[in-house]
């Protein structure tokens, strides 16, 4: 089987991983929530991962950057969602912890990517 250039990064393997985790945390989450938070957080987490995918097909450095910097915000915006979740005890503090630190590493990893990417023009 054909591996794509994006299942081989690290960035986008922690990021599948951290979609995976969303989703086992937000089966949990109160049912009145399904077309709420949940729905938000579950597609602002899986966007991160999709657009590092998306950004690696493209043809320059530039655009590939640009996907980076479109999961970064995706980033921002889960993070958004986990802190409300906190707010709303719909998660503990060591969930949110525990996402929060996966997501840190995340970002950083994708700042690193979008930096080199950057670099090579």
């Amino acid at each position: 089987m054909y591996v794509f250039s994006f299942e081989k990064l690290d960035v986008w393997q922690n990021s599948r991983e951290f979609v995976l985790t969303i989703y086992k945390l937000t089966n949990n989450f109160p049912s009145n929530e399904i077309y709420g938070i949940t729905s938000q957080i579950k597609r602002s987490s899986s966007a991160i991962a999709t657009n590092i995918a998306e950004g690696t097909s493209r043809n320059t450095n530039k655009d590939k950057a640009h996907f980076l910097t479109i999961s970064y915000s995706s980033a921002t915006e889960t993070l958004n969602h986990l802190i409300i979740s906190k707010d709303l005890d719909y998660i503990t503090k060591e969930e949110y912890s525990l996402c929060r630190e996966k997501l840190e590493k995340i970002c950083n990893q994708i700042n690193s990517l979008k930096k080199y990417y950057l670099s090579q023009q």
